[in-house]
């Protein structure tokens, strides 16, 4: 992790407190935090969440917080949430007249609200080839400074994460689905069946949110064989 290391350090030479975009569960943000805690005075985690106090995810919260002491979370709503509620998306509570938000959006609101300048974010270019065309664009494919956000993960491919988590003995990241990335995706079959099996009371909370998953899911195991009871 020497170069996640350095674009880091670069950061924490102009400030002593940051922003860390972290998903709960994924193991990107697994491993930002723990490769961010030892520079930075003060991290300010920030969680967007699709329904609210999913237990799975609180736990995970609640192991970083008892772990990093200079961690803090703050939770916002998501930005593709503002999408899914105009729209009245999976049978959600609809609002025609909500405004929509992207994901630069919340994070310029997020540094106002903590007087907070830099951000850091698990991007990867491995990820997709718009985000490697993006990444490449930055000083050491990691820093943008005209926004003052930071990808330390830029030039790390998935294994190398999985690889440095179990090196340190962090908590294993939770994994939804063969293929399927950390994130909180309720339109997912995969995340829907391990919070059904794993924490039905999640899946309550969800269905209460997004009625129309409960069709996601019975059509699921209905024609996949992946999702067995």
């Amino acid at each position: 992790m020497y170069h996640a290391v350095s674009c880091i350090k670069k950061i924490a030479q102009q400030t002593n407190e940051v922003i860390l975009f972290h998903s709960g569960t994924g193991k990107d943000s697994i491993a930002l935090l723990d490769l961010c805690s030892p520079y930075f005075k003060r991290v300010v985690c920030v969680y967007m969440y699709m329904v609210k106090d999913l237990e799975h995810i609180n736990k995970y919260i609640i192991w970083a917080k008892n772990k990093y002491t200079n961690a803090e979370f703050i939770e916002v709503p998501h930005y593709v949430l503002s999408q899914y509620i105009r729209d009245g998306y999976l049978g959600c509570r609809k609002n025609p007249k909500q405004r929509v938000y992207q994901l630069s959006n919340i994070v310029n609101m997020v540094k106002k609200n903590t007087g907070i300048q830099w951000a850091i974010f698990g991007f990867k270019q491995s990820d997709s080839m718009n985000r490697r065309l993006m990444l490449r664009t930055y000083e050491d494919e990691s820093i943008y400074t005209k926004t003052q956000n930071a990808y330390p993960l830029s030039k790390y491919k998935n294994k190398d994460v999985q690889a440095y988590i179990k090196y340190k003995k962090l908590v294993p990241p939770v994994v939804y689905g063969k293929g399927q990335s950390q994130g909180c995706d309720v339109s997912s079959p995969a995340f829907l069946w391990y919070c059904k099996n794993y924490h039905p009371n999640d899946y309550q909370k969800i269905i209460k949110e997004f009625p129309a998953t409960e069709r996601i899911l019975f059509e699921a195991l209905n024609y996949n064989p992946q999702y067995e009871n």
